[in-house]
């Protein structure tokens, strides 16, 4: 299958990133090479370092950027981006974007294991190396399971689908995304079917363990604001309550500035602000971004610009 993904938000994430024809910018998802090439096609003396863990995609978007010398490819986690300037000898860059979502090739391919649409092997990947999905639940304790369903899931029944998957591995390994479907419906009261698949919560929370999604977040939201340079924009795109209140706590603490205690009659902390949100509120896809890509719908863009 040819790798195809979305842009999501794509016009608002470029002009969010105020892009210059000589600056220096990273996207960190590079996926298809959608957000990149037009990145890419803006800059002249500028430069585009595009990274990608998967490569499926880092094959896809080095074909995609071929047109545009500006532009250069590296398969890493975007968590390493800082290595990556680093070995590149790049100290500062004027703009970041993350899509933190799954690419629609990820979810279409049946062989990856993401969907719980089409039976197929057990994986998640997105590097395509280290422990799959099938790993994971065939191999961590119930207990396990179960946190990794209900935290990076917020699914109620978490502790139910995380017995009535050791109860199904007893038999014999769990290798399936039908199978794990099939588990996890049958765990649920039907009225808790009725609503969407039941599978997404667990599909989900599965994904990110497997993926260390959070644990990438994290690092990079603590990594990457350093190498901006004054006025430059942090932009990322989120697709669940869990990277988006990451975002906007680490943003918000960027934003902020004295920490003294209200009683006191003037600041002794000296704290000023680091950065300013462009938009108050996450940006959200477009009626018309929504007719033409239903994925889209839980996207928010949250825009920081280094003061």
């Amino acid at each position: 299958m040819e790798f195809q993904h979305f842009s999501v938000l794509l016009s608002e994430c470029i002009e969010g990133l105020a892009i210059r024809p000589d600056g220096i910018y990273v996207d960190g998802t590079a996926g298809g090479g959608g957000h990149s090439s037009e990145i890419a096609r803006r800059l002249t003396a500028g430069r585009l370092i595009a990274l990608d863990k998967d490569p499926d995609a880092v094959a896809a978007a080095t074909k995609r950027l071929e047109p545009f010398p500006a532009a250069e490819v590296v398969q890493t986690d975007f968590a390493d981006m800082t290595a990556v300037l680093d070995r590149l000898s790049i100290l500062q860059v004027d703009g970041i974007l993350l899509d933190l979502g799954v690419s629609s090739y990820q979810l279409d391919s049946a062989e990856r294991g993401f969907s719980y649409h089409q039976d197929a092997p057990l994986d998640m990947r997105m590097s395509k190396s280290g422990p799959s999905a099938r790993d994971v639940v065939n191999s961590w304790s119930p207990e396990d399971l179960a946190r990794v369903i209900r935290e990076f899931g917020e699914e109620k029944y978490a502790w139910s689908i995380a017995k009535n998957i050791e109860k199904a591995r007893r038999t014999a390994p769990v290798e399936t995304t039908g199978q794990l479907a099939d588990i996890v419906r049958s765990s649920m009261p039907f009225s808790a079917r009725r609503d969407g698949n039941p599978a997404k919560k667990t599909f989900q929370a599965i994904r990110i363990a497997v993926n260390g999604e959070l644990d990438s977040l994290s690092r990079v939201l603590d990594s990457a604001f350093e190498r901006l340079a004054p006025g430059g924009r942090f932009c990322i795109i989120t697709f669940h309550s869990l990277e988006d209140r990451m975002v906007k706590q680490k943003f918000a603490d960027l934003c902020k500035g004295c920490v003294c205690p209200p009683e006191f009659p003037v600041c002794v902390c000296g704290r000023l602000p680091r950065a300013r949100l462009i938009s108050r509120k996450p940006i959200e896809p477009s009626e018309e971004e929504l007719a033409v890509n239903r994925r889209s719908r839980s996207a928010k863009l949250r825009i920081l610009e280094k003061l």
